[in-house]
């Protein structure tokens, strides 16, 4: 693995103890092009909100920024890594950087990530049902060479597969990877990773993150045990990168920090907790449109945005992506019915900071 990036000491403890990342939106005007100032405007929103991480150019940030006729993909990279040197924060923070497609362009965008000095590259397996598990390897261990690997496990329904037990086995033993988001939405393929992970060799190198927006707290108050020869293994998803968490941030970094102080004194968890995480749960399906297959979920992150201000309205780069019947009115409930989940006040604190209104 020669020339591989080591994570910078500060940044491995960080992603090792848990913490928040948020999946980064784009920001377009009503031509249906990038407005730098919000998209500016939102990187602020992360960095002021607490959140440890940021991860760009990911299926929130819309997929069609690769598009050719597009061309958005190095420059929303460019702008998170300049907002994130510009704040010259005091703390560490973890920036990744989406990877996608065959592995030529894989192997590109994991330079141009490299270029831009992210921290780890968030590995999609979307779009590539024609490689093999062995053929997926093979790439994941090729980016490695580039940049530390973040793997991902994407649910079928926004264009990832289904992929066996062996397959994260294998994935684990790649030195460059780092860490692994489960985002299957499934609990039998997430138990898949985190046993696969558990029965590796690097098994203590490996930071697990959930991705299941329809299970955030579950999953991150939940102890993973596992007997391997009479040897007793346990593990624990340690964090979250999430589409969910682009919105209301404030709120979920409070509420992840709990859970690791909860993690770290080994107290009992309260009850109270699992009944939030199932409140967060019915956010979710009012954000991420389940119920017509996530058709309006990146549509559902950018209403709340532009209620907010963060956002000037819904625009997608694909016009037909919309908000689905009914899903403007499952936020209004949601809204209505849990009022403590939103950040909104903190947001108006600082919204004309963010937009570079008053200096």
């Amino acid at each position: 693995m020669a020339g591989v990036r080591e994570l910078e000491p500060s940044v491995h403890r960080l992603l090792h103890r848990g913490t928040a990342i948020p999946a980064h939106p784009l920001a377009l005007n009503a031509d249906r092009k990038l407005d730098e100032r919000r998209q500016r405007a939102l990187t602020r929103y992360y960095l002021g909100s607490g959140a440890g991480g940021i991860a760009v150019a990911v299926h929130t940030t819309q997929f069609e920024i690769r598009d050719p006729s597009v061309g958005l993909l190095e420059t929303v990279l460019r702008l998170a890594a300049d907002e994130v040197e510009a704040a010259r924060l005091n703390r560490p923070l973890i920036k990744v950087a989406g990877i996608c497609g065959p592995t030529d362009q894989a192997l590109r965008e994991a330079e141009l990530a490299a270029k831009y000095n992210y921290n780890l590259g968030l590995v999609s397996t979307g779009g590539l049902q024609d490689y093999s598990e062995s053929e997926l390897l093979r790439r994941a261990e090729a980016i490695a060479d580039i940049i530390p690997v973040f793997g991902f496990y994407l649910q079928p329904a926004v264009g990832g597969r289904p992929l066996s037990y062996s397959f994260w086995r294998e994935l684990a033993e790649i030195p460059g990877v780092q860490g692994i988001k489960m985002a299957p939405f499934n609990r039998y393929q997430t138990l898949d990773v985190v046993r696969a992970v558990m029965s590796s060799s690097r098994k203590d190198e490996i930071a697990l993150y959930t991705g299941n927006d329809d299970n955030i707290v579950a999953d991150l108050l939940t102890t993973f045990r596992f007997t391997e020869d009479g040897t007793v293994y346990e593990k624990k998803i340690v964090g979250g990168l999430l589409g969910h968490w682009a919105v209301w941030t404030k709120t979920a970094v409070e509420l992840l920090e709990e859970i690791i102080q909860l993690r770290e004194s080994g107290a009992d968890i309260p009850a109270e907790l699992l009944t939030r995480g199932a409140q967060i749960t019915d956010v979710n399906a009012a954000l991420f449109d389940p119920s017509h297959g996530f058709h309006g979920c990146i549509p559902g992150i950018h209403e709340v945005l532009r209620r907010q201000g963060l956002l000037e309205g819904r625009w997608c780069l694909n016009p037909e992506e919309e908000l689905s019947p009914g899903q403007m009115e499952e936020i209004d409930r949601v809204y209505r019915q849990y009022p403590d989940l939103n950040d909104d006040a903190f947001v108006k604190g600082h919204l004309k900071e963010w937009l570079g209104d008053e200096i």
